[in-house]
């Protein structure tokens, strides 16, 4: 390919912004491989293009994929020859990782189409966002290369939307909210997330009350960025972990300024679900391909739902 016309841009931006061949970090590691060239050099994924130069890109054949296909069902909300909407389930991790190298969504994807976008890498392809074990709801998967670069520009530009349902400890004081923090691996447990004074991503997160339990409350969260473990590590911050959370306080949580009578019924709660009550409940995006705008709900699993209506039935007889 020509570079038509004067340009004053780096060259993994404008191969990702302008000709649409994949997302920035994904030339970057095919500029750091040699395989992008200009005017017959490899260059840098920072190389400045000037206009006129020839570009040649290089793609490596796909790895060989290691993962399984196991035949998982799945719950899919929609699917055509680029893409697949699926609804979650908890428990089920996202893609093959050390300790889970099967039972996966991955594992389950290879058995429904075998033919996934390989941009993710031979572990993870398809994969666009990914969700926390714990965490339930919907996904976007690619089907093939062209699907992914796009979808993958899309969710860094916040083109998708994305929505969840968060049931946590009391009551924010604002009806509405938003945290704005960097976030970054917790210097004391590299396992854990944690809002840092410096070194880490900014994270911004918005929320709505939805509904009041008295001792706890329904959000309705709508993410900014999506840095790993955003959601519960900022509502932990504002004062409201996520309920059930077993990393960031949500299982442990001491509420106080309600009876004994009502804590004992929200400690029985807590024995409903066994994860953080996080649902992701809502997807909005434009099609990859056909560009078309498209948005998919799934409704509150059966133990999120069995918490909000313990929670209800509690606070409405505090009430009487």
């Amino acid at each position: 390919m020509e570079v038509a016309g004067t340009v004053d841009q780096r060259i993994d931006k404008y191969l990702s912004d302008v000709r649409g061949l994949a997302t920035r970090s994904q030339v970057g590691r095919l500029a750091r491989l040699g395989l992008v060239l200009v005017d017959g050099r490899p260059v840098k994924p920072s190389f400045r293009l000037r206009g006129g130069e020839r570009l040649s890109v290089t793609m490596p054949d796909p790895e060989p994929s290691t993962v399984e296909a196991e035949p998982i069902p799945l719950d899919i909300l929609y699917e055509d020859g680029d893409i697949l909407v699926v609804d979650k389930p908890a428990g089920m991790v996202v893609h093959p990782a050390a300790g889970a190298r099967s039972g996966t969504l991955v594992n389950a994807l290879l058995a429904h189409c075998r033919d996934l976008s390989g941009i993710g890498g031979v572990m993870r392809p398809g994969i666009v966002h990914r969700l926390d074990k714990g965490t339930s709801g919907l996904l976007v998967v690619a089907k093939h290369d062209a699907a992914h670069a796009r979808l993958s520009r899309d969710l860094a530009e916040r083109k998708i939307r994305r929505t969840y349902t968060a049931v946590v400890w009391g009551v924010p004081r604002e009806e509405e909210g938003r945290v704005e923090t960097l976030i970054g691996r917790s210097r004391s447990d590299r396992k854990r997330m944690a809002v840092l004074r410096s070194e880490g991503r900014r994270a911004v997160t918005h929320y709505r009350v939805v509904e009041e339990y008295g001792f706890a409350s329904r959000l309705a969260v709508n993410l900014e960025t999506g840095r790993t473990h955003q959601i519960r590590v900022h509502l932990a911050h504002a004062g409201h972990p996520v309920f059930g959370d077993p990393t960031y306080g949500g299982r442990r949580r001491k509420y106080g300024g309600y009876p004994d009578a009502v804590m004992r019924r929200a400690r029985e709660c807590l024995e409903l679900i066994d994860r953080q009550a996080l649902h992701a409940a809502r997807l909005g995006f434009t099609h990859p391909i056909k560009e078309v705008s498209m948005e998919f709900t799934a409704p509150l699993p059966d133990d999120m739902s069995s918490l909000v209506s313990a929670m209800k039935e509690i606070e409405q007889r505090r009430k009487t």
